[in-house]
């Protein structure tokens, strides 16, 4: 987005008209301004700077003879060319590191435990809404297979990814199968295919398993199958949330409403799991905090129409060569540093608990 280049008073003002929203969700005055910090500025002259502020976007006027509260341009403004990053506290830290690290202590946790553990830890420091997207597995490396008979007609394959990651599908079968079969199928492939990605997999399966002397009816399906077996889970599936409990408590989703926009919104979790996982292209939302993108996405700016109300703060974290998403979901008025000091903790926390579990 492109400003005029704000005077240190009008940066001054701004600043401090958004800090002090975020704290109360009450407008916004001059005399208030005047009382309670000292810039050596008048009541008259702040007032002018307000207007200024005002006429060009960055601040608007609820009510007659009201405060002023900040637009989505102010809050931009803001986030792009005034907040500073600093780091979480030692107490923070603690906090976060010892409830994300239980989980994994003893080695027992699946990957969705610690991602459903990294959500209730994120909701509970930012009170906001989180959310965690798991990583992509297109580029994850299989380790291994095994398959379950559940019946003569259908069985459960189960796929163990690196670090925690497992994915699950079962399958019916036209044919039946004994157990020795069973056992030749799944020692081939995991002699064949361990240490590939699951995307060189899919194009590759057929070609590695052509010349084996196991040949019969279940390698076939799992071959044909391949796309479904080693695929992505579909983005719904990979999305782990919560906090709602403080988002609808703050005073912006008072209103019936609004509550109910957005638990409506909440409760579809594809079109969450969009909002967090199609941001974070390199673009005008995007800054740089301890050499991490943070993506700022800020009312209107938000893919989703349900969304213009909110904030939604997000980064990458990364497992391997796997690439997963972290996110607070909050109103416009929220302590933006903040927000990013968390989610820069967190997501180094999750990709360290993630990565050091094999």
């Amino acid at each position: 987005m492109d400003y005029r280049d704000l005077t240190l008073r009008e940066r001054q003002v701004l600043g401090i008209i958004i800090q002090s929203y975020v704290v109360t969700a009450a407008p916004v005055g001059s005399r208030y301004i005047a009382q309670n910090y000292n810039l050596g500025l008048s009541d008259a002259t702040i007032r002018n700077v307000m207007a200024v502020l005002e006429d060009e976007g960055y601040i608007s006027q609820p009510h007659t003879s009201a405060g002023r509260t900040p637009t989505d341009k102010g809050y931009r403004y803001y986030v792009d060319l005034i907040m500073t990053f600093q780091s979480l506290d030692d107490k923070e830290k603690k906090r976060i590191e010892a409830n994300i690290g239980q989980i994994t202590i003893d080695r027992k946790g699946t990957s969705s435990d610690v991602l459903l553990s990294a959500a209730k830890v994120l909701g509970t420091i930012s009170r906001q809404l989180s959310v965690v997207l798991s990583p992509t597995l297109s580029n994850a490396i299989f380790e291994k297979l095994d398959i379950v008979l559940l019946s003569s007609t259908r069985m459960m394959v189960i796929l163990s990814i690196q670090s925690l990651f497992v994915k699950t599908i079962v399958m019916e079968l036209d044919i039946e199968v004994s157990r020795q079969t069973v056992d030749e199928v799944v020692d081939l492939l995991n002699q064949r295919l361990s240490g590939l990605t699951l995307s060189e997999i899919r194009r590759t399966i057929s070609r590695r398993l052509s010349d084996s002397v196991c040949d019969n009816a279940l390698k076939n399906l799992i071959v044909r199958s391949a796309g479904n077996l080693f695929d992505e889970s579909p983005i719904f599936e990979r999305l782990y949330i919560s906090g709602t409990e403080y988002i609808v408590d703050q005073p912006e989703f008072k209103q019936p409403d609004k509550v109910r926009d957005l638990i409506t919104m909440i409760e579809d979790k594809f079109s969450m799991a969009k909002l967090v996982g199609h941001s974070g292209t390199l673009s005008d939302e995007t800054v740089r905090s301890a050499g991490r993108d943070i993506t700022i996405n800020i009312g209107k700016e938000n893919s989703e129409r349900q969304a213009e109300d909110l904030t939604i703060v997000s980064t990458p974290y990364y497992v391997g060569n796997m690439v997963g998403k972290i996110g607070i979901f909050g109103p416009k008025r929220m302590d933006y540093e903040y927000a990013v000091r968390v989610l820069n903790y967190m997501a180094d926390s999750l990709s360290a608990t993630l990565s050091d579990v094999n």
